[in-house]
């Protein structure tokens, strides 16, 4: 069983910069597509970055251009690099695959923006 374990949120005032991790149990190596969602208070969990295994990344009109999803095999880690941050990107943030079966959720990491 593939466990998630996701860190780096905490409280940042907007404009502020945060680096998320999320460490796998299991290698990342051969998984075709992962990526970071996000869960805001009151609302259904979002994708908000995804990246694929020729490299390539894609992301949500809300956040592109300020955050920066990234990997690193040999640590099978998966990154969110969260620059220009705004209140309205508060939520728990949680990584697992894109399509497919989902992995068990892990506990997520609570983001908080604001002054």
């Amino acid at each position: 069983q593939v466990q998630l374990v996701e860190s780096g949120g905490g409280l940042v005032q907007p404009g502020g910069s945060l680096r998320l991790s999320c460490v796998v149990s299991g290698s990342i190596f051969s998984i075709d597509r992962m990526g970071w969602y996000r869960q805001a208070p009151g609302k259904q969990r979002e994708l908000v970055a995804g990246i694929f295994s020729d490299g390539s990344t894609n992301y949500a009109g809300s956040v592109k251009g300020r955050f920066t999803i990234s990997r690193d095999f040999h640590k099978n880690t998966v990154y969110l690099q969260m620059n220009s941050l705004k209140p309205e990107d508060t939520a728990v943030y949680y990584c697992n695959k894109i399509g497919g079966s989902a992995w068990s959720w892990g506990q997520g990491t609570q983001v908080t923006v604001s002054s």
